[in-house]
């Protein structure tokens, strides 16, 4: 029945959401979370695996431990604005929630150090796979302060060759 619900809502990660991410081998984190559920609220113990900036999760370590595995949803943690404790929200000791722009999902650690351990983890791989200011991005600061100083405002300097 949850097969055929994932299927209907399209739950179901796309293949290019972990297509490349080697999840079967060395991943950076992985172990059990109790996982709250998208639409029906209810709580799932599932396999999490965190690798290459993508959280996985599976039913069980044996549905993620080959090639031809299929997780239950993907999370790319470049999208991810925050992780931080959430036992306040939800009256659950080692609770912990992963903000997107577009929703909040929310876990159950099997104790607080785990608890940490992935939110420490998790955040980690946000600062290391969200976007970073590309080259052109960088503002010149001393550039702009010359070229204002020439009197253009643009980064250019006043040439009458122009």
């Amino acid at each position: 029945m949850e097969d055929l619900w994932r299927s209907a809502t399209g739950q179901d990660p796309r293949p290019e959401d972990y297509s490349g991410i080697e999840f079967w081998s060395n991943p950076e984190r992985s172990g059990w979370l109790t996982k709250q559920g998208d639409y029906i609220k209810t709580w799932r113990r599932r396999w999490f695996v965190l690798k290459q900036g993508k959280l996985l999760w599976f039913k069980d370590p044996s549905s993620a431990s080959s090639r031809s595995a299929v997780p239950r949803g993907v999370v790319n943690v470049a999208n991810c604005l925050t992780v931080k404790g959430a036992e306040d929200v939800l009256h659950r000791p080692s609770a912990f929630e992963l903000s997107t722009p577009h929703n909040t999902m929310f876990f159950l650690a099997d104790s607080d150090k785990e608890k940490e351990d992935w939110i420490n983890s998790i955040g980690r791989a946000i600062v290391q796979h969200s976007r970073s200011l590309a080259d052109n991005e960088v503002v010149d600061y001393d550039n702009n302060r010359n070229a204002a100083r020439d009197g253009d405002v643009d980064g250019n300097k006043n040439d009458a060759t122009r």
